[in-house]
Parts: C-alpha cells; sequence; structure tokens
C-alpha cells in the first residue's frame, strides 16, 4: 500500500500556491476588499436591506476570482476534458479543499458559499450521467458560460430528511398542444435561487407517500409563472441565499424532466455523494486550521510568565482533535480514491456507508475543533477578530445540510447490518 501524495498532485498544488500569490491575494488587497474577511466580514457581505441577501460587490469579487482562476485554467480542475476541464479526480479535489481550508479564511477559498477558484460542480456529474445531449449543451457549456444556474430544489417547510413523503406533486398536463407537466407545492432552503435561471425541483408524480419511487426531477426556468419567492430566511451564518418558495400552477414541457420518471432520488444520491465527499475534506482542512492556530497562540501566550501550552489541559484536547485529523485523513483519501475507480453510479451501491462517515465525522470535529480554539484564545478567541466563530457558524449548518449527520449515520448502519450495501441480506 502506497500512502504518498503523488508527485504530480504535489506539483499542481504549488502551482495553485503561486496562482494565489500572484492574482487572489492582490485582489483582497485592493479597494479594501478585506474587509469581506477581517472583523467586518458578516455585515460586509451582507445586504441587510435586500432581505438579508449577498451583497452585490462580494459577489463581483467572488465572479472576478473564479474567472481569473478560469482563465489560468484551474476553476474548471474538476470537470471533463471536453468541458475545458482537466477530469480532476476525488482524490485530488479531497486534497485541495482540505489544504486550501488549512490556510483559512480566503478569497481563494471560500466555504460559505461553496466559492474556490478550484471549482466544486456536482451539477455536471449529474447532468452528464442523467441528462439529455440537449440539456448538457445547455446546463454543462450553459453552466461554464455563466450563462445557466442550476438550484437544487427537493427539501419542505414539512419534509426536510423524509424526502420520500414530499408534498409536492407534479401531474400530466398538454398546453397549447404542448405534452407537460403541471407543478403544485411549496420548497425551502433551496440554495442559490436570487441567481439561478433554474430549479432542479424533485415532485411526485406516481406513487404513495412514503415510496422511493415515484419522484421526478424537472427542470423549471426561474423566474417562471406561478413560482414566487416567499422569504429569503435568516441564518446562524449570514449572508442568506435560501428561500422558502411556493408553486401554484406552474407549468414545464416534457423534455423538462431530468433522467427517467420516477427515479429522481436516485438522482439526487448523484449529486450529493460528490458534495460530501470534498465537504468533509474541507471541514477536516477547516478542524485542522483552529488546532495548528491554537497551538501557536498556547506558544505565545505566556500568563503568569509560562507559555499557555505548558498546561497539560491545554494540551490534551488539542492532541484528541489532531488525532482525530489525522485518522479521518486517512479515511477521506482512501474513500475519495475508491469514489475514482468505479463508475459513478457504483457509489452509491458500494461505499456510500463511507462517503457519509466521512461527511459527519469531518462536519461535526471542525465544529469541536473551533470551539476549543475559542476556548484556547480565551476573548479574543470568541470575538470577531478572530476567525474560529465564522468557522463555527459556517460548519455548523453542514451537520444538517447535505444530509443531517443521523440520517447519514443512518445509512451507515443500514450498511453495517446488511439491509443495504455490499452486505445486504448476510444476516437474512
Amino acid at each position: 500500500m502506497d500512502f504518498a501524495i503523488p508527485q504530480a498532485l504535489e506539483d499542481y498544488y504549488a502551482e495553485l500556491e503561486r496562482f494565489i500569490e500572484r492574482e487572489i491575494d492582490p485582489l483582497v488587497a485592493a479597494d479594501d476588499n478585506i474587509r469581506f474577511f477581517d472583523h467586518r466580514r458578516e455585515d460586509a457581505r451582507t445586504d441587510w436591506e435586500r432581505g438579508g441577501l449577498p451583497n452585490g460587490e462580494w459577489e463581483k469579487l467572488l465572479v472576478e476570482a473564479s474567472r481569473r482562476a478560469d482563465e489560468a485554467g484551474h476553476w474548471r480542475f474538476s470537470a471533463p476534458k471536453k468541458y475545458g476541464g482537466k477530469d480532476g479526480s476525488n482524490l485530488w479535489m479531497a486534497v485541495i479543499r482540505d489544504r486550501f481550508a488549512q490556510k483559512g479564511l480566503g478569497l481563494h477559498n471560500d466555504l460559505q458559499n461553496e466559492h474556490s477558484i478550484v471549482g466544486n460542480f456536482p451539477f455536471v456529474a449529474m447532468f452528464e450521467t442523467f441528462g439529455t445531449d440537449a440539456q448538457k449543451a445547455e446546463f454543462i457549456s450553459g453552466g461554464f458560460a455563466r450563462e445557466r444556474r442550476v438550484a437544487f430544489g427537493l427539501t419542505e417547510p414539512d419534509h426536510g430528511s423524509d424526502a420520500t413523503w414530499m408534498e409536492t406533486r407534479a401531474v400530466r398536463e398538454t398546453r397549447d398542444g404542448v405534452d407537460g407537466w403541471r407543478i403544485d407545492g411549496e420548497k425551502m432552503w433551496i440554495t442559490g435561487m436570487h441567481h439561478a435561471t433554474h430549479c432542479a425541483l424533485f415532485a411526485r408524480t406516481d406513487g404513495a407517500d412514503g415510496d422511493a419511487r415515484g419522484i421526478t426531477c424537472l427542470l423549471v426556468p426561474n423566474p417562471t409563472p406561478g413560482l414566487k419567492i416567499e422569504e429569503w430566511l435568516w441564518t446562524f451564518n449570514m449572508p442568506t441565499d435560501h428561500p422558502r418558495l411556493s408553486l401554484n400552477n406552474v407549468w414545464v414541457p416534457a423534455d423538462a424532466m431530468l433522467g427517467q420518471e420516477g427515479r429522481g432520488l436516485a438522482l439526487a444520491q448523484s449529486f450529493v455523494h460528490q458534495n460530501r465527499i470534498r465537504q468533509a475534506a474541507s471541514s477536516l482542512g477547516a478542524a485542522q486550521f483552529c488546532i495548528e492556530e491554537s497551538v501557536r497562540y498556547a506558544r505565545e501566550r505566556k500568563p503568569f510568565g509560562e507559555e499557555l501550552a505548558r498546561n497539560q489541559a491545554i494540551q490534551f484536547p488539542l492532541v484528541e482533535l489532531a488525532t482525530q485529523c489525522e485518522m479521518l485523513r486517512l479515511l477521506i483519501y482512501k474513500t475519495a480514491w475508491e469514489m475514482d475507480n468505479m463508475p459513478h453510479e457504483e457509489i452509491e451501491r458500494t461505499i456510500s456507508d463511507k462517503v457519509s462517515m466521512c461527511n459527519y465525522w469531518a462536519n461535526r470535529l471542525v465544529c469541536e475543533a473551533a470551539d476549543r480554539a475559542m476556548q484556547t484564545h480565551g476573548g479574543i478567541g470568541y470575538s470577531r477578530h478572530k476567525p474560529f466563530e465564522h468557522i463555527y457558524r459556517h460548519h455548523r449548518r453542514y451537520r444538517i445540510t447535505e444530509g443531517a449527520e443521523e440520517i447519514q449515520m443512518r445509512k451507515v448502519g443500514a450498511y453495517l447490518f446488511g439491509y443495504l450495501g455490499p452486505r445486504r441480506g448476510m444476516y437474512d
């Protein structure tokens, strides 16, 4: 077994660091853009007069950073070569995301809104696997041209983890001689709708509540008659781009269906695996950052004339966290490598439990590390002059989104006890 990071990856990461130093750091230093990252960050990023949506200047800065990264050949790294990417693997993405987050807050990789100079594009894999040729051209190529942006419309006000009980309904209906679907219902936490040109909206088209089959994904234009943003939901970490929306007599043509009729949840599972492993790597890196900053501070701080680090009450909690980081890093890298060595659609059937292990544990670990960093730093750690409160508030949501940790633990349990996965039927 070889645990060495490939030299080609090390070389590419060094190239990324040079790009950050040459292009991204000067961008942060210009025009007081540092306000988006220092103690003013939450206020500077939020347009409080516009429902708490992201500030326009903040979003323009993100676009400029990703534009420069795209011009340099980095932004599309994870995308297939035929779309201008580099076929970047899950392993390489995990290592890059881990190391980026270890650098702390910055324009190179701002996790609050999934921005990075090395972009994450789960919709690409989803459209590539399930889309028609026309949909691939419109939403993959159009997405990279910034002409299409797709939001993910699964969760509802009364149904989050229990997606098979969703109340949004779609029925076949012909209008002006064109076959299509009429959609009625409500959705919630549909991130990015303020810029989305379409929402990949999941609705029950057949079957009974609780059935895994019978849910279909429909690509709904935004705006469209009958689709209404009811409110923007203010969150623990602002700004917000998470609305509650309603659908009343919304109609889309038949070719708006993505994937097979009634098999939408399989499509949704396709979406989450790449997100979960890369999110896990980012949470791991942020946890490592909190630990390293705490170690550095504990060596510098000298209460009563002696280094804070001399106290075992300071050492031992950080030792526990550092140990967990080392073990988790091996599991994340191994799982990402396994994902790279099987067809995309096989991941759910064989190693989805490992992806869930990585994700729920990393998201829990970073919250513990941020909390410990605050405690180690004392009053200044609790202030917004240090980044730990921001890291905690941001990553705390990941213990709920992308599948709550309880749902992911349930997945691990189903694989472990043979209800799903390779061990299915072992104990029957």
